[in-house]
């Protein structure tokens, strides 16, 4: 069972948006000592709590500080650019960094509405138009040729519901979360409507959710706490905030909303001992079918998130031993 990461940039109280950068580096190279498969970085626009807008330029420096990990995007929004674009700034880093780079592609339009207007976002889905020419930039098939001339790194879809069913037909791996992994027919169809491809042979799945382990349950709940405080935050305030320390949030009044909002969160993160998480995965793995796991996980406390990402390494080889994955 494979295990990676998916890093936001996450923001923090008390810290500007470059630190959130230089944090993202130091955690790839962290990741990569402690032996996970991938680190994946983000695409946001407009948002306080995320630093990180162009997935291609931070993957570079993540790349560039690292040796073996692979390292990619999760994901590129492609109704944000021109799949050309795309494809020319992923065969870059594919020439620079052979044989370690992904990309990741999602649908988002953005946030809000004057995000959507900056970036000019069209509001006609043409998400699987756009993998289709993507693609063929990236294979060499297309009228116009991108450069650099590269293998073509590996292209990995951020699916819901109808992604999974863009991603089936194109022969192309997923990376699903929330709602989705709650139900099972949603995967079904994705294996079963899937389109062997020459770069995939069978259907792969990538499970991502936040997973945070610590000494005990109650460390892991506390660990977890920020950002489901900024996620109350941005549901009670529509802007979702950076990272705040735990003893703030402890000291903030609660309303009865908040806190139920906050209990939502919490209860859709994996958290506890090492002890405590391994069942929960392994079932997770066993009712989703994943091939991989990519853990969102976020705190304030940088050295308590550079621990709960050494003892989540630690499950990779034990995880899912016991367990048939489909």
């Amino acid at each position: 069972m494979l295990f990676s990461l998916l890093d936001r940039s996450r923001t923090r109280s008390g810290m500007d948006d470059a630190s959130a950068l230089r944090h993202t580096v130091e955690r790839a190279e962290h990741a990569e000592k402690i032996g996970l498969h991938r680190f994946w970085v983000a695409e946001h626009h407009g948002v306080p709590g995320i630093a990180s807008g162009a997935p291609a330029v931070l993957a570079a420096a993540v790349a560039s500080r690292t040796s073996h990990i692979r390292v990619g995007s999760g994901g590129v929004m492609l109704p944000n650019h021109q799949p050309l674009i795309v494809a020319e700034q992923f065969l870059m880093l594919e020439s620079l960094f052979p044989g370690r780079i992904d990309l990741g592609v999602g649908r988002s339009l953005g946030f809000t509405e004057p995000v959507r207007a900056a970036l000019r976002s069209e509001h006609a889905d043409t998400f699987e138009e756009d993998i289709a020419e993507l693609s063929a930039y990236l294979d060499g098939s297309a009228p116009v040729t991108a450069r650099p001339a590269a293998p073509p790194p590996p292209v990995f879809v951020l699916a819901t519901g109808a992604g999974l069913e863009v991603a089936a037909r194109a022969g192309l791996p997923v990376v699903v979360g929330g709602p989705v992994l709650q139900q099972a027919d949603p995967l079904a169809m994705y294996r079963r409507s899937f389109r062997p491809s020459s770069a995939n042979p069978e259907p792969y799945v990538i499970i991502s959710l936040d997973v945070t382990i610590a000494a005990d349950a109650a460390d892991a709940r506390r660990l977890a706490l920020p950002e489901a405080w900024a996620i109350a935050r941005s549901r009670r305030e529509g802007e979702f905030p950076g990272l705040e320390p735990v003893s703030a949030i402890d000291d903030s009044r609660w309303t009865p909303r908040t806190r139920d909002r906050i209990e939502d969160s919490l209860a859709s993160t994996i958290l506890g001992t090492a002890g405590q998480v391994r069942p929960r995965l392994e079932e997770l793995i066993d009712r989703t079918g994943a091939n991989e796991i990519m853990a969102s996980t976020s705190t304030y406390d940088r050295a308590e998130l550079f621990d709960a990402d050494a003892a989540f390494a630690q499950l990779a080889g034990v995880v899912g031993s016991t367990v048939v994955v489909g």
